[in-house]
């Protein structure tokens, strides 16, 4: 990935690399120069062109300089752009079971901080190292045209601090990678408290995440130390054999002019150049510092970068074959499960389930908790892949299916009422931008938000705050139900569609769900056995595994695990009157009220 954004800033990294050696050039020209000019005064020449001629090269370097910095931040610059837009996209299309095994303040860290740290080792520290190295190989070859011998006087001081300097830089990568991770650490628990903030305040928790975060903030600054630390001593290092050269230059040259065996301007311009070497070699070895903490960040990106994507090809690494055509109205269920497996790595959740969703009406998914009910539904929405066996939607294999085509034709209200910063028009439309106002009429009446709208000071264009501040959790909840109306599926998946609304906004959204249950296939989790009584077919999932289909009386009749949980609402007042009878002795085990029907 790295490579392919480098490639693509080509041509204004080699403008910049190439004016910059224009600058090189006009840099090691200028002692020369000046060596002429010390010549030209001692043997009474005219001098104004070699002083007119020093003043270009000087205004030239600097105009080079700052032009090859523009064209080089440039393109550093683009290749942000570019990596957080790849980035960006990878992560939106990443397979979920991958993406969730990252921790998502490490992943926010990686996209702002490191594509930064990236443009720095990418542009700036390598062109550095570049032209810098240049000047330092081009004052070296002028030097020994000069003197040989104090070349390799300097060569052997300098050897010393600059092997020592690269000692250095490569401890200072291996830091800097432990202390990107340690920042990423820092990010993702952050993340981690301001998503749960209401519950932390609730629990009295404030003191302790405070304490876990501090500690790891003392790790991201032992670690940020320990960076410091060495790139403090790149320079020191370095400059200890600059200035044994200078000492060893100054001393053995001063007495070769002295015996007459150097003479003075190759002597002045040989130090020009020794003082020449002085900064870009700095340079060098701190571009080198700065280039290893950026690599720890350019291995972060790559590895993000290399996340699972969604509709990546299967493990031979060839797609599946197409699927068929979708199948005429009334040809197919809408939704079939075939002897589906499926597990949270080794955690099994889902074993052998097999059960058919017609094409319209009201299925309602029931269990306990943890019979894997929203893993059923986030199967369908191919959020992930079964372990074994197929998943079929409208015929066809969704294995097979781009995942834009599966959520086209399957909406999907979550349990947890997803809602976003922006106006409730946004919200609503998310799915389907394009949607009329009659459209989105229709959906608000169906979800039972025409009331709350009204009641809204700007309506429609009300501002809602991060996870819909604004409105209640009911509200929210109807919000999504109506954005998922929008999209006009041919399954609706409601998990736990009920769960946060009084009674009159409860027996609102079921009038509205046989509606909707009459022109496609609605699908529900269902937390109040008053809207499971309604559906058309009741699946009951029972340890990962169907246990019964049928309708209410039919599963109060014949199913235990299903008369249990309904007795259990009835005795809380879910439905007025008793429970039906049980028939026979049960051997399932006693209900905890809070079982419920969803569980």
């Amino acid at each position: 990935m790295i490579r392919k954004l480098t490639r693509a800033q080509r041509k204004l990294l080699l403008g910049g690399v190439l004016l910059g050696v224009v600058g090189v050039v006009s840099t090691l020209v200028q002692p020369k120069l000046v060596a002429g000019l010390i010549e030209a005064v001692g043997g009474n020449r005219p001098v104004a062109g070699l002083i007119t001629l020093l003043a270009v090269l000087f205004v030239a370097d600097a105009a080079l300089s700052a032009t090859q910095g523009y064209l080089i931040g440039r393109a550093g610059e683009n290749i942000v752009r570019d990596a957080r837009v790849l980035l960006s996209g990878k992560v939106l299309r990443a397979d979920l079971a991958h993406l969730n095994a990252q921790r998502q303040g490490d992943v926010h860290t990686r996209l702002v901080g490191d594509t930064a740290l990236m443009k720095i080792a990418l542009t700036q520290s390598l062109a550095q190292i570049v032209l810098n190295g240049l000047i330092v190989v081009g004052g070296v070859v002028m030097m020994a045209l000069i003197d040989v011998w104090l070349l390799l006087v300097t060569v052997g001081c300098l050897g010393v601090a600059s092997v020592a300097s690269v000692w250095v830089a490569r401890g200072l990568r291996k830091a800097a990678l432990v202390n990107r991770a340690d920042t990423g650490a820092f990010g993702a628990d952050l993340q981690r408290v301001l998503a749960a903030l209401p519950t932390v305040k609730a629990s009295n928790a404030e003191g302790r995440e405070e304490d876990r975060l501090a500690e790891l903030a003392d790790r991201a600054r032992r670690s940020g130390n320990r960076v410091t630390v060495l790139n403090a001593l790149l320079s020191p290092v370095l400059n200890v054999g600059l200035q044994a050269s200078l000492a060893a230059v100054m001393g053995l040259g001063m007495a070769r002019v002295a015996t007459g065996s150097l003479g003075v301007a190759d002597f002045t311009a040989f130090t020009m150049y020794l003082f020449y070497l002085v900064s870009p070699l700095v340079l060098v070895f701190l571009s080198i510092g700065t280039y290893q903490q950026g690599r720890a960040a350019v291995q972060r990106v790559d590895e993000l970068a290399g996340l699972p994507q969604e509709d990546a090809p299967g493990p031979d690494g060839v797609a599946g074959p197409p699927a068929p055509a979708p199948a005429p109205d009334g040809g197919h269920p809408a939704v079939e499960f075939r002897d589906v497996g499926f597990g949270y790595g080794d955690r099994p959740v889902l074993d052998g389930v097999s059960f058919t969703v017609p094409r319209r009406g009201l299925t309602a998914l029931v269990g306990v908790s943890g019979a894997g009910k929203t893993t059923v539904f986030q199967l369908i929405e191919r959020f992930y892949r079964p372990g074994r066996g197929t998943v079929v939607l409208d015929g066809r294999d969704i294995a097979h299916l781009p995942p834009t085509e599966v959520r086209e034709r399957v909406g999907y209200v979550q349990q947890d009422n997803a809602a976003m910063r922006g106006t409730l028009r946004e919200n609503i439309v998310y799915a389907a931008p394009d949607a009329s106002d009659e459209d989105i009429e229709e959906a608000v009446e169906l979800a039972g938000l025409t009331g709350v709208v009204a009641g809204l000071p700007d309506g429609l264009d009300t501002l809602l705050g991060d996870q819909g501040i604004g409105l209640s959790g009911g509200q929210r909840q109807r919000l999504c139900v109506a954005r998922a109306l929008l999209q006009k599926p041919a399954v609706i998946l409601l998990d736990e569609a009920t769960a946060h609304l009084d009674s009159d906004a409860e027996a609102a959204l079921r009038d509205s769900l046989r509606r909707i249950a009459h022109r496609c296939a609605v699908v529900a989790i269902a937390h109040r056995i008053s809207t499971v009584v309604e559906a058309d077919r009741i699946v009951v999932l029972d340890g990962g595994r169907v246990r019964a289909v049928g309708t209410h009386p039919q599963l109060i009749q014949n199913d235990d695990l299903y008369r249990r949980l309904a007795a259990a609402q009835f005795a809380d007042g879910a439905l007025a009157g008793p429970p039906a009878p049980a028939e026979g002795p049960s051997d399932a085990p006693s209900a905890l009220p809070t079982a419920g029907v969803a569980g």
